[in-house]
């Protein structure tokens, strides 16, 4: 093992960068499919209930509301496409000054919005100041959501780090790789080494903070380090299979997501059973999404007859952090079929 290697962990540490949005200086992100949702479903909310101030029968309300909704359904898109267009620029403002552009391109839409209802003649006498106060207040309550869900990533992320980090350098397991280690050093010295590197390797990038996001391909490069650990402790026990799509390499996931699945395919399926357990990672590229399964046979434990099982933090751990990076895009789905755990997660390509 190289000096290199132990002390790059620790120059990753002090080099790491924020995630992304708080590097940046962005505080809110109007591009994603989960922020345009949440805009266009808060608008045409405060619409339908804003029509109610009227007493008027259904058919009336109706038709009141479909006709706002021509107006406001347009300027909302008009205000996110802005402010996506204009990502870049707000990021290098002051957060005073971010907010105040987003307020102020709310009151344009507003604006907006009031125009389309003037020039198709649904309106006697157009409403100008009211519908940009309302886009300006609308607006802040977007921005307000968009902030605090943007906040919330770090302290969740924190969270996640401690507990992947309980998790991950248990004291057993280093204790079985240093011991499976020892017994090859004077039989097979180059495994001996290669199992050390692998085992370097893991901690290196469990102890660094990579950031909001990597790329699958570096998570498929961990899990194999794992696994390759795992591999020499239990032998022809544990039975690989591989089935990966490149195409699918540069999908973007939390960092640390996929090694706690195979572990987890490890502890409860290879590690209980005498006869050990097939493990199946899988990555597959359909259109504009990705899918990634991970499953392995359980155990059956002879006093139970039943599979065992795990507490499912780290199922649960996995399903938060996937939301908190992808939002609606990211779909995490796990269960136990047909005498196997699987694990289906699906995010953007």
């Amino acid at each position: 093992m190289k000096d290199s290697q132990i002390l790059s962990t620790f120059r990753e540490r002090r080099a790491s960068a924020a995630p992304s949005w708080q590097s940046s200086g962005l505080l809110f992100d109007t591009c994603q499919v989960g922020a345009v949702l949440r805009a266009v479903l808060l608008v045409q909310l405060v619409l339908a209930v804003g029509s109610l101030y009227w007493q008027l029968s259904f058919a009336d309300w109706l038709g009141r509301y479909s006709v706002l909704t021509g107006a406001t359904l347009p300027a909302t898109l008009a205000w996110l496409i802005a402010a996506c267009s204009l990502k870049k620029p707000l990021a290098k403002l002051s957060r005073a000054w971010q907010y105040a552009a987003g307020v102020g391109l709310g009151a344009l839409a507003g604006l907006y919005g009031c125009a389309m209802l003037a020039l198709s003649g649904l309106l006697s006498a157009a409403p100008w100041v009211a519908s940009a106060l309302t886009g300006a207040m609308l607006a802040s309550a977007l921005m307000a959501a968009l902030v605090m869900r943007a906040r919330g990533m770090m302290p969740a992320a924190t969270a996640a780090r401690l507990s992947e980090l309980q998790a991950r350098i248990r004291p057993h397991f280093l204790f079985n790789t240093l011991n499976s280690a020892i017994a090859l050093v004077r039989a097979e010295p180059a495994r001996a080494e290669a199992l050390l590197e692998d085992l370097s390797d893991l901690f290196r990038h469990a102890l660094a903070d990579p950031g909001e996001s990597v790329t699958l391909a570096q998570e498929i490069t961990l899990a194999k380090r794992y696994l390759a650990i795992e591999q020499v402790r239990f032998g022809e026990r544990l039975r690989l299979h591989w089935a990966l799509d490149p195409a699918a390499n540069q999908a973007r996931l939390p960092p640390l997501l996929l090694q706690p699945l195979v572990e987890n395919a490890v502890l409860h399926g290879v590690e209980p059973s005498p006869d050990g357990a097939d493990v199946s990672i899988s990555t597959e590229r359909r259109g504009d999404k990705v899918i990634i399964k991970v499953r392995n046979t359980l155990a059956v434990t002879p006093a139970k007859q039943e599979p065992t099982r795990g507490s499912g933090m780290a199922l649960a751990n996995v399903r938060d952090r996937l939301s908190l990076l992808h939002d609606v895009q990211g779909h995490f789905r796990s269960g136990a079929k047909d005498g196997e755990y699987r694990v289906r997660i699906e995010v953007p390509a």
